[in-house]
Parts: structure tokens; C-alpha cells; sequence
């Protein structure tokens, strides 16, 4: 069993992966069957992702179509195989270049090492303004599903 320090060493590792669009390897996290939860998505994003095939589906739009830069995660609880952590992203939707400011709160299950369940709370709303609304984000979200 991963102490807390490791759990949280894994946890921000994850985070650089992400900002540094190193898709791959952040997958290689994830457990064969490992499963990323958006329990408030946005319009046209699963809320649930099951399977490195289905997350490899979802990820690649995110390398293609934003630019990330995460703060270092305050963490909430460590232990026991489970990471809840906060941080923020400086976001940029590269398809309109709208920004923002997103605020998210994670909390994930590691099972034997690896990621079993990452449940990534965040507020839909902003990318969509970040795409001009709404309507802009409907518009645009056949573009980004082809990549």
C-alpha cells in the first residue's frame, strides 16, 4: 500500500502529465479498467469513461483542443489508496482562444499502484464560455470530437 506522501506524489505527477499534454503516459496511470468520472459535464463529454481505449478517446481532444496550466494541489486526505485534492487551471480553449479560470476538486482511488477511479469535479459552464456560450460550444464541439 502507497503511503500518503507517495499517493500524493502520484497524484501531482498526474498533474504535470496533463499540463505537459503527455496524454500516453497519464493513461498509463490508470488501471486496465480504470475509470475517470465527470460527475457534471459538459454538454457532448460522457460523464463516465471506462477502460484505457475510452479514456485515449476523451484525452486526445483535451491534448488538441486545451492548454492547461494547473497550480500545486492543496490535498485534503491521503491515505488508504484514496487522494482528494484541490487546484485551479489557467485554461485556454485553443479552438476560439477563449480563457479561463477553472477550480477543480479530485477525488481518486488507487488500487495496487494505479489509478482505479479519478472523479474530477469541475464547472462545465466556463469552457463553454470560453467558446462563446452555450450555443458556441455546441457549435464548435463537432470540430473538436474529429480532432
Amino acid at each position: 500500500m502507497a503511503t500518503p506522501q507517495e499517493l500524493k506524489d502520484l497524484f501531482t505527477h498526474s498533474l504535470r502529465l496533463l499540463t505537459e499534454k503527455r496524454v500516453e503516459e497519464w493513461i498509463d496511470l490508470f488501471a486496465e479498467d480504470g475509470v475517470l468520472e465527470f460527475p457534471y459535464p459538459t454538454y457532448g463529454v460522457p460523464s463516465r469513461m471506462q477502460g484505457r481505449e475510452a479514456l485515449l478517446a476523451q484525452m486526445t481532444m483535451f491534448r488538441k483542443e486545451l492548454k492547461v496550466e494547473f497550480s500545486e494541489p492543496e490535498f485534503y486526505a491521503a491515505g488508504d489508496g484514496l487522494v482528494v485534492a484541490g487546484f485551479t487551471g489557467e485554461c485556454t480553449l485553443l479552438a476560439t482562444g477563449g480563457q479561463y479560470h477553472q477550480t477543480y476538486l479530485s477525488v481518486v482511488r488507487f488500487e495496487q499502484g494505479r489509478i482505479a477511479l479519478y472523479r474530477d469535479f469541475w464547472n462545465p459552464w466556463l469552457v463553454m464560455e470560453a467558446a462563446g456560450g452555450e450555443l458556441g460550444w455546441k457549435e464548435i464541439l463537432p470540430t473538436l470530437a474529429r480532432g
